[in-house]
């Protein structure tokens, strides 16, 4: 089996792990699954996202764009590169460039309940609270423990007639 092989297969099997509503360890094992989404195998690719993400913690968005681009260039099927210069995209309003980066990371990495978390709160943004519900929806089968994903559904549950608070 092969390195990237055994990355999927221990990925699915924590994507496993988490999906249960019971587990009372959620937390470590979604960092355990995003620790593991956050190793491309190159050395270059991961301190491309090092400095990316250090940027955006540092709210210096321009720098971390400028990272992520080059990480999503050297590295094009590394979907935590696409999903972190997303979330740079997003923080400067960028909506567009946003939803068009975390579609990318979903083709890569279909599974990332984050990016799918994102494009809700995009959609929503953008005015498309349908879209944004689904997206929410399909995240909180992946994670159901994220009390924001939980209260982003109830929220557009709401919005569109579907529930009462």
């Amino acid at each position: 089996m092969s390195e990237r092989e055994a990355r999927t297969a221990r990925a699915e099997d924590l994507l496993a792990e988490l999906a249960d509503p019971e587990l009372r360890t959620w937390e470590a094992t979604e960092k355990r699954l995003v620790e593991l989404w956050s190793r491309s195998g190159s050395a270059t690719a991961d301190l491309l996202l090092k400095r990316g993400q250090d940027a955006l913690d540092a709210e210096d968005y321009t720098t971390a764009i400028e990272h992520l681009t080059a990480l999503t260039d050297h590295a094009p099927d590394f979907a935590e590169g696409w999903h972190a210069r997303a979330t740079a995209f997003y923080l400067i309003e960028e909506f567009g460039l946003a939803l068009t980066d975390l579609q990318r990371a979903l083709a890569l990495n279909p599974n990332h309940f984050s990016a799918l978390t994102g494009v809700g709160i995009v959609l929503e943004e953008l005015g498309q609270p349908e879209a944004a519900l689904a997206a929410m929806r399909r995240a909180q089968k992946l994670n159901p423990h994220r009390g924001n994903i939980r209260d982003s559904i109830r929220r557009l549950e709401y919005r569109l007639g579907e529930t009462t608070l």
